[in-house]
Protein backbone atom coordinates (compact mmCIF):
# COMPACT_ATOMS: atom_id res chain seq x y z
CA UNK A 1 0.00 0.00 0.00
CA UNK A 2 2.74 2.27 1.12
CA UNK A 3 4.72 1.62 -2.19
CA UNK A 4 1.83 2.05 -4.70
CA UNK A 5 1.11 5.64 -2.89
CA UNK A 6 5.00 6.42 -3.09
CA UNK A 7 4.54 5.58 -6.98
CA UNK A 8 1.21 7.32 -6.97
CA UNK A 9 2.95 10.84 -5.31
CA UNK A 10 6.21 10.50 -7.82
CA UNK A 11 3.86 10.43 -10.43
CA UNK A 12 2.14 13.47 -9.50
CA UNK A 13 5.34 15.51 -8.68
CA UNK A 14 6.74 14.64 -12.44
CA UNK A 15 3.16 15.44 -13.87
CA UNK A 16 3.02 18.64 -11.78
CA UNK A 17 6.60 19.23 -13.28
CA UNK A 18 6.21 18.40 -16.88
CA UNK A 19 3.07 21.15 -17.14
CA UNK A 20 5.28 23.90 -15.12
CA UNK A 21 7.76 23.53 -17.49
CA UNK A 22 5.28 23.67 -20.83
CA UNK A 23 3.74 26.61 -19.03
CA UNK A 24 7.33 27.81 -19.30
CA UNK A 25 7.94 26.34 -22.80
CA UNK A 26 4.50 28.02 -23.62
CA UNK A 27 5.37 31.73 -22.01
CA UNK A 28 8.78 31.57 -24.15
CA UNK A 29 7.31 30.77 -27.87
CA UNK A 30 3.28 32.50 -27.51
CA UNK A 31 3.23 31.53 -30.89
CA UNK A 32 3.11 28.13 -30.04
CA UNK A 33 -0.11 28.51 -28.88
CA UNK A 34 -1.77 30.96 -31.09
CA UNK A 35 -4.97 29.37 -32.14
CA UNK A 36 -5.15 28.80 -35.87
CA UNK A 37 -7.19 31.82 -38.22
CA UNK A 38 -9.79 30.21 -39.74
CA UNK A 39 -11.01 31.32 -42.94
CA UNK A 40 -14.36 29.56 -43.62
CA UNK A 41 -16.30 29.64 -46.57
CA UNK A 42 -19.05 27.59 -49.08
CA UNK A 43 -18.91 27.39 -52.71
CA UNK A 44 -22.47 28.22 -52.72
CA UNK A 45 -22.47 31.11 -50.20
CA UNK A 46 -22.79 34.55 -52.26
CA UNK A 47 -22.63 38.10 -51.06
CA UNK A 48 -23.01 39.23 -54.31
CA UNK A 49 -21.21 41.23 -56.54
CA UNK A 50 -17.19 41.95 -56.10
CA UNK A 51 -16.94 45.53 -55.57
CA UNK A 52 -14.07 46.76 -57.96
CA UNK A 53 -13.86 50.30 -56.72
CA UNK A 54 -10.29 50.11 -56.33
CA UNK A 55 -9.45 49.59 -59.51
CA UNK A 56 -11.32 52.82 -60.58
CA UNK A 57 -8.58 55.46 -60.95
CA UNK A 58 -4.83 55.83 -60.00
CA UNK A 59 -3.04 58.51 -60.10
CA UNK A 60 0.02 59.88 -61.68
CA UNK A 61 2.40 63.11 -61.48
CA UNK A 62 2.00 65.91 -63.84
CA UNK A 63 0.55 65.51 -67.65
CA UNK A 64 4.03 66.71 -69.57
CA UNK A 65 5.60 63.84 -67.56
CA UNK A 66 2.55 61.55 -69.54
CA UNK A 67 4.80 62.62 -72.77
CA UNK A 68 7.81 59.95 -71.84
CA UNK A 69 7.89 56.92 -73.41
CA UNK A 70 9.11 55.19 -70.40
CA UNK A 71 5.94 56.32 -68.14
CA UNK A 72 3.67 55.19 -71.46
CA UNK A 73 5.23 51.62 -71.20
CA UNK A 74 4.54 51.73 -67.08
CA UNK A 75 1.08 53.01 -67.75
CA UNK A 76 0.63 50.42 -70.08
CA UNK A 77 2.19 47.60 -68.18
CA UNK A 78 0.36 48.34 -65.30
CA UNK A 79 -2.91 48.86 -66.81
CA UNK A 80 -2.88 45.16 -68.21
CA UNK A 81 -2.03 43.84 -65.01
CA UNK A 82 -4.47 45.71 -62.76
CA UNK A 83 -7.01 46.89 -64.62
CA UNK A 84 -7.12 50.86 -63.53
CA UNK A 85 -10.05 51.98 -65.48
CA UNK A 86 -8.94 56.20 -65.28
CA UNK A 87 -6.09 57.67 -64.56
CA UNK A 88 -5.96 61.90 -63.06
CA UNK A 89 -3.11 64.15 -62.75
CA UNK A 90 -2.09 67.46 -61.86
CA UNK A 91 -0.81 69.88 -64.36
CA UNK A 92 -2.64 69.50 -67.62
CA UNK A 93 -3.06 73.53 -68.05
CA UNK A 94 0.80 74.44 -67.38
CA UNK A 95 3.15 75.96 -69.55
CA UNK A 96 4.84 73.12 -69.94
CA UNK A 97 1.98 71.71 -71.68
CA UNK A 98 1.47 74.59 -74.35
CA UNK A 99 -2.20 75.61 -73.42
CA UNK A 100 -2.56 79.34 -73.51
CA UNK A 101 -0.84 82.09 -73.80
CA UNK A 102 -1.78 85.73 -75.19
CA UNK A 103 -0.86 88.06 -78.04
CA UNK A 104 -0.24 91.35 -77.55
CA UNK A 105 -3.34 92.49 -77.44
CA UNK A 106 -4.20 90.28 -74.61
CA UNK A 107 -6.52 88.03 -77.15
CA UNK A 108 -6.20 84.58 -75.92
CA UNK A 109 -4.59 81.98 -78.06
CA UNK A 110 -4.82 78.30 -77.53
CA UNK A 111 -2.99 74.76 -78.49
CA UNK A 112 -3.90 71.19 -77.27
CA UNK A 113 -1.81 69.07 -79.50
CA UNK A 114 0.45 68.02 -76.19
CA UNK A 115 -3.13 67.21 -74.62
CA UNK A 116 -4.46 65.33 -77.32
CA UNK A 117 -0.84 63.08 -77.55
CA UNK A 118 -1.29 62.18 -74.05
CA UNK A 119 -5.36 61.74 -74.13
CA UNK A 120 -4.38 59.61 -77.65
CA UNK A 121 -2.67 57.34 -75.52
CA UNK A 122 -4.80 57.06 -72.16
CA UNK A 123 -7.67 55.82 -74.27
CA UNK A 124 -5.38 53.76 -76.52
CA UNK A 125 -4.79 51.79 -73.72
CA UNK A 126 -8.04 51.07 -72.43
CA UNK A 127 -7.83 53.95 -70.05
CA UNK A 128 -9.81 57.28 -69.46
CA UNK A 129 -8.78 60.50 -68.07
CA UNK A 130 -10.11 61.85 -64.54
CA UNK A 131 -9.42 65.57 -65.74
CA UNK A 132 -7.95 67.47 -63.04
CA UNK A 133 -7.81 71.15 -63.94
CA UNK A 134 -5.02 72.65 -63.08
CA UNK A 135 -2.63 74.56 -62.70
CA UNK A 136 -2.84 78.45 -63.90
CA UNK A 137 -1.37 79.08 -67.49
CA UNK A 138 1.60 81.91 -66.35
CA UNK A 139 -0.40 84.03 -69.11
CA UNK A 140 -3.74 83.86 -67.53
CA UNK A 141 -2.16 84.21 -63.66
CA UNK A 142 -2.90 86.92 -60.71
CA UNK A 143 0.45 85.94 -59.16
CA UNK A 144 4.26 84.32 -59.80
CA UNK A 145 3.55 81.93 -56.17
CA UNK A 146 4.11 78.25 -57.69
CA UNK A 147 4.69 75.16 -56.49
CA UNK A 148 6.78 72.06 -56.86
CA UNK A 149 9.97 71.48 -59.03
CA UNK A 150 8.27 72.35 -62.13
CA UNK A 151 6.73 75.13 -61.26
CA UNK A 152 2.61 75.02 -61.16
CA UNK A 153 0.99 78.45 -60.89
CA UNK A 154 -1.32 78.28 -57.38
CA UNK A 155 -2.76 81.54 -57.82
CA UNK A 156 -6.73 82.63 -59.39
CA UNK A 157 -6.55 83.43 -62.85
CA UNK A 158 -6.62 87.15 -63.49
CA UNK A 159 -9.53 87.32 -65.60
CA UNK A 160 -12.11 85.12 -64.75
CA UNK A 161 -13.97 85.02 -68.22
CA UNK A 162 -10.84 84.28 -70.07
CA UNK A 163 -10.48 81.33 -67.52
CA UNK A 164 -14.03 80.81 -68.47
CA UNK A 165 -13.04 80.66 -72.18
CA UNK A 166 -10.10 78.56 -72.27
CA UNK A 167 -12.15 75.83 -70.15
CA UNK A 168 -15.48 75.71 -72.48
CA UNK A 169 -12.50 75.80 -75.65
CA UNK A 170 -11.08 72.81 -74.53
CA UNK A 171 -14.08 71.32 -73.71
CA UNK A 172 -15.30 71.80 -76.92
CA UNK A 173 -11.83 70.18 -78.03
CA UNK A 174 -12.65 67.36 -76.51
CA UNK A 175 -16.07 66.37 -77.70
CA UNK A 176 -14.79 67.45 -81.21
CA UNK A 177 -11.97 64.93 -81.33
CA UNK A 178 -12.93 62.14 -79.20
CA UNK A 179 -17.02 62.15 -79.22
CA UNK A 180 -19.44 63.54 -76.44
CA UNK A 181 -20.40 60.17 -75.66
CA UNK A 182 -16.95 59.39 -75.14
CA UNK A 183 -16.43 62.61 -73.00
CA UNK A 184 -19.56 61.88 -70.98
CA UNK A 185 -17.82 59.07 -69.44
CA UNK A 186 -14.93 61.27 -68.26
CA UNK A 187 -15.10 63.10 -64.95
CA UNK A 188 -13.68 67.11 -64.65
CA UNK A 189 -12.12 67.61 -61.35
CA UNK A 190 -11.41 71.86 -60.27
CA UNK A 191 -7.90 72.10 -59.42
CA UNK A 192 -6.04 70.56 -56.69
CA UNK A 193 -6.00 70.62 -52.72
CA UNK A 194 -7.42 74.28 -52.29
CA UNK A 195 -7.70 74.44 -48.88
CA UNK A 196 -3.45 73.91 -48.60
CA UNK A 197 -3.14 77.28 -48.89
CA UNK A 198 -0.62 79.22 -50.20
CA UNK A 199 0.93 75.84 -51.30
CA UNK A 200 -1.97 74.92 -53.84
CA UNK A 201 -3.87 77.98 -53.63
CA UNK A 202 -3.15 81.34 -52.97
CA UNK A 203 -6.94 82.32 -52.96
CA UNK A 204 -9.42 82.00 -50.31
CA UNK A 205 -12.43 79.49 -50.16
CA UNK A 206 -14.82 81.95 -51.93
CA UNK A 207 -12.31 82.26 -54.49
CA UNK A 208 -12.21 78.52 -55.05
CA UNK A 209 -15.77 78.79 -55.72
CA UNK A 210 -15.98 81.19 -57.84
CA UNK A 211 -13.24 79.08 -59.88
CA UNK A 212 -15.88 76.28 -59.41
CA UNK A 213 -18.58 77.70 -61.24
CA UNK A 214 -17.22 79.46 -64.00
CA UNK A 215 -15.63 76.10 -64.60
CA UNK A 216 -19.01 74.32 -64.17
CA UNK A 217 -20.86 76.95 -66.45
CA UNK A 218 -17.95 76.61 -68.73
CA UNK A 219 -18.34 72.77 -68.98
CA UNK A 220 -22.47 72.29 -68.90
CA UNK A 221 -22.54 74.64 -71.69
CA UNK A 222 -20.71 72.18 -73.73
CA UNK A 223 -23.41 70.06 -72.44
CA UNK A 224 -24.91 69.45 -69.53
CA UNK A 225 -24.61 65.59 -69.06
CA UNK A 226 -20.80 66.34 -68.46
CA UNK A 227 -19.16 65.56 -64.80
CA UNK A 228 -18.14 68.07 -63.26
CA UNK A 229 -16.84 68.01 -59.49
CA UNK A 230 -15.15 68.88 -56.54
CA UNK A 231 -13.24 70.81 -54.20
CA UNK A 232 -9.84 67.98 -54.88
CA UNK A 233 -9.35 68.80 -50.84
CA UNK A 234 -6.67 67.36 -48.77
CA UNK A 235 -8.49 65.85 -45.83
CA UNK A 236 -11.57 65.60 -46.33
CA UNK A 237 -11.73 69.00 -46.17
CA UNK A 238 -14.99 71.47 -47.67
CA UNK A 239 -17.31 68.72 -48.63
CA UNK A 240 -20.70 69.43 -46.97
CA UNK A 241 -19.66 73.73 -47.90
CA UNK A 242 -19.19 72.57 -51.52
CA UNK A 243 -22.09 71.25 -51.54
CA UNK A 244 -24.07 74.40 -49.65
CA UNK A 245 -22.43 76.54 -52.03
CA UNK A 246 -23.83 74.49 -55.01
CA UNK A 247 -27.20 74.19 -53.42
CA UNK A 248 -27.66 77.80 -52.45
CA UNK A 249 -26.36 79.52 -56.36
CA UNK A 250 -28.34 76.58 -57.97
CA UNK A 251 -24.90 75.10 -59.90
CA UNK A 252 -24.11 72.05 -60.92
CA UNK A 253 -22.08 68.86 -59.03
CA UNK A 254 -21.94 65.75 -59.80
CA UNK A 255 -19.52 64.55 -57.46
CA UNK A 256 -17.29 64.85 -54.13
CA UNK A 257 -13.69 64.78 -54.59
CA UNK A 258 -10.82 64.96 -51.51
CA UNK A 259 -7.77 62.84 -50.63
CA UNK A 260 -6.36 61.10 -47.53
CA UNK A 261 -3.11 60.18 -46.63
CA UNK A 262 -2.31 57.50 -43.09
CA UNK A 263 0.85 59.45 -41.59
CA UNK A 264 -0.32 62.02 -38.93
CA UNK A 265 2.86 64.79 -39.42
CA UNK A 266 2.11 67.81 -41.58
CA UNK A 267 1.01 68.35 -45.40
CA UNK A 268 3.08 68.72 -48.06
CA UNK A 269 6.99 67.35 -47.40
CA UNK A 270 8.51 66.84 -50.78
CA UNK A 271 11.50 65.13 -49.27
CA UNK A 272 10.63 63.88 -46.12
CA UNK A 273 12.73 66.06 -43.96
CA UNK A 274 10.18 66.79 -41.38
CA UNK A 275 9.89 62.87 -40.93
CA UNK A 276 6.45 61.07 -41.04
CA UNK A 277 4.59 58.85 -38.82
CA UNK A 278 2.11 55.75 -39.85
CA UNK A 279 -0.99 56.95 -38.08
CA UNK A 280 -1.68 54.08 -35.78
CA UNK A 281 -5.23 54.63 -35.60
CA UNK A 282 -6.94 51.22 -37.14
CA UNK A 283 -9.32 53.57 -39.09
CA UNK A 284 -6.95 56.15 -40.51
CA UNK A 285 -7.75 56.65 -44.06
CA UNK A 286 -10.70 54.39 -44.36
CA UNK A 287 -12.30 56.23 -41.59
CA UNK A 288 -12.12 59.90 -43.28
CA UNK A 289 -14.05 57.92 -46.37
CA UNK A 290 -16.50 56.52 -44.07
CA UNK A 291 -17.20 59.90 -42.90
CA UNK A 292 -17.22 61.78 -46.32
CA UNK A 293 -20.02 59.34 -47.56
CA UNK A 294 -21.81 60.05 -44.41
CA UNK A 295 -21.87 63.62 -44.32
CA UNK A 296 -22.60 63.41 -48.11
CA UNK A 297 -25.52 61.33 -46.94
CA UNK A 298 -26.92 63.96 -44.60
CA UNK A 299 -26.79 66.76 -46.63
CA UNK A 300 -28.53 68.30 -49.10
CA UNK A 301 -27.38 66.36 -52.27
CA UNK A 302 -27.35 62.53 -50.74
CA UNK A 303 -26.73 60.56 -53.92
CA UNK A 304 -23.50 62.05 -54.85
CA UNK A 305 -20.57 60.06 -55.99
CA UNK A 306 -17.36 60.16 -54.31
CA UNK A 307 -14.66 59.65 -55.37
CA UNK A 308 -11.14 59.83 -53.09
CA UNK A 309 -8.97 61.14 -55.83
CA UNK A 310 -5.38 60.86 -54.16
CA UNK A 311 -4.81 58.28 -51.02
CA UNK A 312 -1.88 56.15 -49.47
CA UNK A 313 0.04 55.70 -46.33
CA UNK A 314 1.68 58.61 -46.60
CA UNK A 315 1.81 62.31 -48.23
CA UNK A 316 4.95 62.52 -49.20
CA UNK A 317 7.43 61.14 -52.18
CA UNK A 318 10.16 60.74 -49.89
CA UNK A 319 8.60 58.12 -47.77
CA UNK A 320 10.32 54.34 -47.53
CA UNK A 321 7.00 52.28 -46.21
CA UNK A 322 5.68 53.31 -49.93
CA UNK A 323 8.68 50.72 -51.18
CA UNK A 324 8.05 48.49 -48.20
CA UNK A 325 7.03 44.75 -47.83
CA UNK A 326 4.43 46.67 -45.47
CA UNK A 327 2.65 48.59 -47.85
CA UNK A 328 0.61 45.81 -49.54
CA UNK A 329 -0.89 44.71 -46.75
CA UNK A 330 -1.66 48.32 -45.68
CA UNK A 331 -2.95 49.03 -48.51
CA UNK A 332 -5.63 45.67 -48.95
CA UNK A 333 -6.75 46.65 -45.01
CA UNK A 334 -7.84 50.17 -45.98
CA UNK A 335 -9.68 49.07 -49.14
CA UNK A 336 -11.70 46.45 -47.73
CA UNK A 337 -12.59 48.38 -44.26
CA UNK A 338 -14.02 51.10 -46.73
CA UNK A 339 -16.15 49.07 -48.75
CA UNK A 340 -19.15 50.94 -50.62
CA UNK A 341 -18.15 53.81 -49.19
CA UNK A 342 -16.39 55.33 -52.27
CA UNK A 343 -17.33 55.15 -56.06
CA UNK A 344 -13.29 55.09 -56.32
CA UNK A 345 -10.15 55.18 -54.28
CA UNK A 346 -7.78 56.62 -56.43
CA UNK A 347 -4.00 55.40 -55.57
CA UNK A 348 -1.05 57.95 -55.14
CA UNK A 349 0.19 57.52 -57.99
CA UNK A 350 1.48 54.62 -60.55
CA UNK A 351 4.99 55.24 -61.05
CA UNK A 352 8.22 56.36 -59.16
CA UNK A 353 8.67 58.60 -62.50
CA UNK A 354 7.27 61.97 -60.65
CA UNK A 355 9.12 64.90 -60.27
CA UNK A 356 7.70 67.29 -57.71
CA UNK A 357 10.53 67.34 -56.19
CA UNK A 358 12.33 67.12 -59.47
CA UNK A 359 14.49 64.24 -61.13
CA UNK A 360 15.27 61.50 -57.57
CA UNK A 361 18.74 60.27 -57.17
CA UNK A 362 18.47 56.86 -55.92
CA UNK A 363 16.27 53.79 -57.23
CA UNK A 364 14.09 53.49 -54.01
CA UNK A 365 13.94 56.91 -52.47
CA UNK A 366 10.43 56.17 -50.94
CA UNK A 367 8.29 57.07 -53.87
CA UNK A 368 4.64 56.94 -54.40
CA UNK A 369 4.59 54.58 -57.39
CA UNK A 370 3.44 50.75 -57.75
CA UNK A 371 6.63 50.64 -59.95
CA UNK A 372 9.67 51.77 -59.45
CA UNK A 373 11.87 54.71 -61.69
CA UNK A 374 12.99 51.13 -63.62
CA UNK A 375 9.96 49.69 -63.87
CA UNK A 376 10.39 47.27 -60.49
CA UNK A 377 7.30 46.20 -59.51
CA UNK A 378 6.59 46.91 -55.39
CA UNK A 379 4.58 45.00 -53.27
CA UNK A 380 2.10 47.65 -53.33
CA UNK A 381 1.98 46.90 -57.09
CA UNK A 382 1.11 43.08 -56.21
CA UNK A 383 -1.76 44.37 -53.73
CA UNK A 384 -3.63 45.39 -57.14
CA UNK A 385 -3.12 42.47 -59.17
CA UNK A 386 -3.60 39.95 -56.80
CA UNK A 387 -6.93 42.15 -56.23
CA UNK A 388 -7.17 42.41 -60.12
CA UNK A 389 -7.22 38.63 -59.74
CA UNK A 390 -9.96 37.97 -58.37
CA UNK A 391 -13.75 36.93 -59.83
CA UNK A 392 -16.57 39.20 -60.14
CA UNK A 393 -18.89 36.96 -57.34
CA UNK A 394 -18.06 37.67 -53.97
CA UNK A 395 -18.64 34.78 -51.26
CA UNK A 396 -19.38 35.14 -47.75
CA UNK A 397 -17.00 35.47 -45.40
CA UNK A 398 -16.61 36.47 -41.85
CA UNK A 399 -12.84 37.23 -41.97
CA UNK A 400 -12.30 41.06 -41.69
CA UNK A 401 -8.69 41.24 -44.12
CA UNK A 402 -9.20 38.78 -46.72
CA UNK A 403 -11.76 38.62 -49.56
CA UNK A 404 -13.00 35.38 -51.34
CA UNK A 405 -14.69 35.25 -54.89
CA UNK A 406 -15.37 33.19 -57.82
CA UNK A 407 -15.96 33.08 -61.42
CA UNK A 408 -18.61 32.18 -63.54
CA UNK A 409 -16.39 28.92 -64.70
CA UNK A 410 -16.24 27.76 -61.06
CA UNK A 411 -12.72 29.14 -60.47
CA UNK A 412 -11.79 30.01 -56.53
CA UNK A 413 -9.91 33.00 -55.61
CA UNK A 414 -9.06 33.89 -52.53
CA UNK A 415 -6.81 36.73 -50.93
CA UNK A 416 -5.82 37.57 -47.42
CA UNK A 417 -3.35 39.17 -45.55
CA UNK A 418 -1.81 39.92 -41.99
CA UNK A 419 -1.92 43.85 -41.67
CA UNK A 420 0.37 44.68 -38.37
CA UNK A 421 1.40 48.12 -37.02
CA UNK A 422 5.53 48.02 -36.34
CA UNK A 423 6.79 51.25 -36.37
CA UNK A 424 7.93 51.68 -32.47
CA UNK A 425 6.39 55.05 -31.18
CA UNK A 426 9.82 56.63 -30.52
CA UNK A 427 10.46 56.10 -34.98
CA UNK A 428 9.37 58.26 -37.89
CA UNK A 429 9.07 56.02 -41.14
CA UNK A 430 11.93 57.55 -42.57
CA UNK A 431 13.94 56.05 -39.84
CA UNK A 432 12.58 52.31 -39.64
CA UNK A 433 10.93 51.58 -43.39
CA UNK A 434 14.61 51.81 -44.48
CA UNK A 435 15.93 49.09 -42.50
CA UNK A 436 15.86 45.48 -42.91
CA UNK A 437 12.29 44.62 -41.40
CA UNK A 438 11.95 40.95 -40.44
CA UNK A 439 8.55 39.53 -40.10
CA UNK A 440 7.42 37.72 -36.74
CA UNK A 441 5.53 34.64 -36.80
CA UNK A 442 1.51 35.30 -36.74
CA UNK A 443 0.83 31.87 -36.35
CA UNK A 444 -1.21 29.54 -39.06
CA UNK A 445 -4.42 30.65 -41.31
CA UNK A 446 -6.87 27.39 -42.26
CA UNK A 447 -8.64 28.09 -45.08
CA UNK A 448 -11.83 25.79 -45.17
CA UNK A 449 -14.39 25.80 -48.05
CA UNK A 450 -17.21 23.21 -48.78
CA UNK A 451 -19.47 22.77 -51.80
CA UNK A 452 -16.51 23.24 -54.36
CA UNK A 453 -17.97 21.19 -57.42
CA UNK A 454 -16.26 17.69 -57.87
CA UNK A 455 -13.42 18.16 -60.83
CA UNK A 456 -9.31 18.63 -61.05
CA UNK A 457 -8.07 22.04 -60.04
CA UNK A 458 -4.63 23.98 -60.57
CA UNK A 459 -4.00 24.95 -57.35
CA UNK A 460 -1.70 28.01 -56.74
CA UNK A 461 -0.42 30.02 -54.11
CA UNK A 462 0.94 33.66 -54.45
CA UNK A 463 2.85 35.61 -51.54
CA UNK A 464 4.00 39.23 -50.56
CA UNK A 465 5.63 39.82 -47.69
CA UNK A 466 9.48 39.80 -46.09
CA UNK A 467 12.05 38.40 -48.98
CA UNK A 468 8.86 37.40 -50.77
CA UNK A 469 8.24 39.69 -53.65
CA UNK A 470 10.00 42.70 -51.61
CA UNK A 471 12.26 44.23 -53.98
CA UNK A 472 13.76 47.08 -51.69
CA UNK A 473 14.99 44.30 -49.42
CA UNK A 474 17.10 42.91 -52.11
CA UNK A 475 18.27 46.47 -53.14
CA UNK A 476 19.47 46.73 -49.60
CA UNK A 477 21.13 42.99 -49.92
CA UNK A 478 23.31 44.82 -52.76
CA UNK A 479 24.56 47.43 -50.25
CA UNK A 480 21.75 50.33 -51.81
CA UNK A 481 23.84 51.46 -54.66
CA UNK A 482 22.57 55.06 -55.95
CA UNK A 483 22.90 53.66 -59.28
CA UNK A 484 21.71 50.45 -60.67
CA UNK A 485 23.27 48.72 -63.85
CA UNK A 486 21.20 46.96 -66.61
CA UNK A 487 22.29 43.39 -64.85
CA UNK A 488 21.24 44.65 -61.27
CA UNK A 489 17.78 45.84 -62.38
CA UNK A 490 17.08 42.39 -64.20
CA UNK A 491 18.15 40.25 -60.90
CA UNK A 492 15.91 42.33 -58.84
CA UNK A 493 13.05 41.91 -61.20
CA UNK A 494 13.76 38.31 -61.61
CA UNK A 495 13.96 37.61 -57.70
CA UNK A 496 10.50 39.52 -57.30
CA UNK A 497 8.62 38.82 -60.29
CA UNK A 498 5.24 37.75 -58.54
CA UNK A 499 6.05 34.01 -59.82
CA UNK A 500 3.98 31.55 -57.52
CA UNK A 501 5.59 30.25 -54.38
CA UNK A 502 3.80 26.44 -55.06
CA UNK A 503 1.80 25.00 -58.03
CA UNK A 504 -0.34 21.70 -57.50
CA UNK A 505 -2.98 19.69 -59.11
CA UNK A 506 -5.66 18.48 -56.84
CA UNK A 507 -8.39 16.82 -57.14
CA UNK A 508 -11.83 17.57 -55.19
CA UNK A 509 -14.63 14.53 -54.61
CA UNK A 510 -18.31 15.27 -54.42
CA UNK A 511 -19.37 16.83 -50.92
CA UNK A 512 -15.18 17.31 -50.08
CA UNK A 513 -14.30 20.27 -47.45
CA UNK A 514 -11.42 21.70 -49.20
CA UNK A 515 -8.41 22.47 -46.30
CA UNK A 516 -5.83 24.22 -46.57
CA UNK A 517 -3.29 25.68 -43.89
CA UNK A 518 -0.44 28.00 -44.35
CA UNK A 519 2.02 29.46 -42.05
CA UNK A 520 1.50 33.42 -41.51
CA UNK A 521 3.98 36.43 -40.82
CA UNK A 522 3.16 39.81 -39.98
CA UNK A 523 2.33 41.92 -42.91
CA UNK A 524 2.38 38.91 -45.17
CA UNK A 525 -0.35 38.83 -48.15
CA UNK A 526 -1.47 35.69 -49.96
CA UNK A 527 -3.48 34.68 -53.00
CA UNK A 528 -4.88 31.40 -53.80
CA UNK A 529 -6.27 30.26 -56.73
CA UNK A 530 -8.01 27.39 -58.01
CA UNK A 531 -8.69 27.04 -62.02
CA UNK A 532 -10.48 24.12 -62.86
CA UNK A 533 -9.66 22.00 -65.57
Amino acid sequence: MQKNLKNEMIFLILLVSFGIANVFAQSENPMSVLPARIISLDFNQVKGPFNTMFKECVGAGRANEGLRADWQQQLAYVKRECDFKYIRMHGLLCDDMGVYREDRNGNPQYNFQYIDVLYDFILSIGMKPFVELSFMPEALASGKQTIFWWKGNVTPPKDYKKWEDLIRNLTLHFTERYGAEEVKTWYFEVWNEPNLTPWFWTGTQEEYFKLYQYTVNAIKSVNKEYRVGGPATAGAAWEVDLIDYCQKNNLPLDFISTHSYGVRQGYLDAFGNAGTILDKNPMSVSGDILNSRNEIANSSMPNLELHYTEWSSSYTPSDPIHDSYHQAAYILQKIKQVGNAANSMSYWVFTDIFEEAGPRFTPFHGGFGLLNYQGINKPAFYAYKFMNQLGPIELENADSSSWACKDEKGNIQVLFWDFTYTLPDSVNNQDYYVRDLPAKSKGKVQIKISGIPAGTYNLEIYQVGYRVNDPYTTYLDMGRPNQLTREQVQKIKQLNDGSPISKEKIKIKKQTLFVKELEIRENDVFLITMTRQ
